[in-house]
């Protein structure tokens, strides 16, 4: 059984920017979000994933990924998934050993920039560099299958 590890933290200036190792685009929809898992399709460069993940909330969470074939990945977004499709770049950004994913969203969540880091175990203590804002692990609506639902435009203007 595959178990992700993560915490979700905001931004408070772009100062990692400067420390980006590469940067990957990434297309995503969801076919289901329960109160139990998320189904998801993504697509990135030429490859293409279902994901399944459960709803539980905090650091730790079951996840299972598997490699399908990209035309059947663009058909399942464009026609099968809810939406609006979450769109976003994933910037690589390496400080202090610790590998940190940037997600900056477009469309309809643009302006929100989340970083996350993945731990081998629960309670790994890592350091965590100036350009790092509020913790926001807890919070779903950071949680890119109620940001499908319920996008950062309609929340921070309402």
């Amino acid at each position: 059984m595959a178990i992700e590890i993560e915490h979700k933290f905001l931004l408070t200036n772009e100062d990692w920017r400067e420390q980006v190792s590469h940067a990957v685009k990434y297309r995503q929809g969801y076919l289901s979000s329960l109160a139990t898992s998320s189904i998801r399709v993504r697509i990135s460069d030429n490859h293409a994933w279902l994901n399944i993940k459960s709803a539980t909330i905090g650091t730790q969470r079951h996840e299972f990924e598997y490699e399908i074939p990209l035309p059947d990945a663009e058909e399942i977004i464009n026609n099968l998934c809810g939406k609006p499709i979450i769109e976003k770049t994933r910037y690589i950004v390496i400080d202090d050993d610790n590998t940190w994913e940037i997600d900056e969203f477009e469309g309809c969540n643009k302006g929100l920039v989340v970083a996350e880091i993945e731990l081998s175990e629960i309670g790994k203590p890592f350091s965590k560099p100036q350009w790092l804002g509020k913790e926001v692990t807890q919070d779903l609506r950071y949680y890119n299958n109620n940001l499908a639902k319920h996008p950062y435009l309609e929340w921070i203007d309402g």
